[in-house]
């Protein structure tokens, strides 16, 4: 019987972290919640839940060393996922409230709040699947959940050959925003996949295909 790939839930102490644990055993994942520091960097997939304000998950994740071992996993070319607040930490900078908080900075590029008339932006909304995107294959057109005040709404990295370049998935709410990143190792979601039903699932276990390339 194969393997089923190890995904290590980053339990640094912010996230829904239960139901994704849930939703990646339903997807097809062996996902274990741990803090263990050698489980984070040697598990086939690493996941970064994120719920609250910029500044605190930022708090929380410099306290667990959390941007040393994604760092550390992102080099030796490890799967990552972050979700919610967990995809925002991976840019430069997040502005909440006037405090004005330094990022992972995986990516360039500053989380600000969304403009729209009703905030937050808080159910199912359609997204826009960048072009090759291989998290949201076979579910281009369905629905996913959303939390959330504040997103990235701009995106400028700059990727030159013989790199490939980043899958950027788009939603609009009041104006657009980013919904999701694929930059090789890197994934992230602004929806939480764990709460959108079916097709969160099929995501996460789009997601966990892909760490089956890079199982031995």
């Amino acid at each position: 019987m194969t393997r089923k790939p190890v995904v290590a839930v980053f339990d640094y102490g912010s996230g829904n972290v239960h139901s994704a644990v849930k939703a990646l055993v339903e997807a097809g994942a062996d996902a274990r919640l741990t803090s263990d520091r050698g489980l984070l960097l040697d598990a086939d997939g690493l996941l970064v839940p994120g719920v609250g304000a910029f500044a605190a998950v930022m708090g929380a994740l410099n306290d667990s060393r959390g941007g040393e071992i994604i760092d550390r996993r992102l080099a030796g070319g490890r799967p990552v996922l972050g979700i919610c607040v967990g995809m925002q930490v991976m840019f430069e900078r997040g502005i909440e409230r006037g405090t004005d908080t330094t990022g992972l900075g995986e990516w360039p590029g500053t989380v600000g709040e969304l403009e729209a008339p009703v905030l937050p932006h808080m159910g199912w909304n359609t997204v826009s699947a960048g072009e090759g995107s291989r998290l949201f294959h076979g579910i281009e057109n369905e629905r996913f959940y959303f939390v959330h005040s504040y997103a990235a709404q701009e995106w400028s990295l700059e990727v030159t050959p013989p790199f490939p370049q980043p899958s950027v998935t788009w939603c609009t709410y009041g104006s657009p925003f980013i919904a999701a990143v694929e930059n090789g190792a890197l994934s992230a979601t602004q929806f939480h996949p764990e709460k959108s039903g079916e097709a969160g699932i099929r995501l996460l276990s789009n997601w966990i295909d892909g760490l089956r390339t890079t199982t031995v």
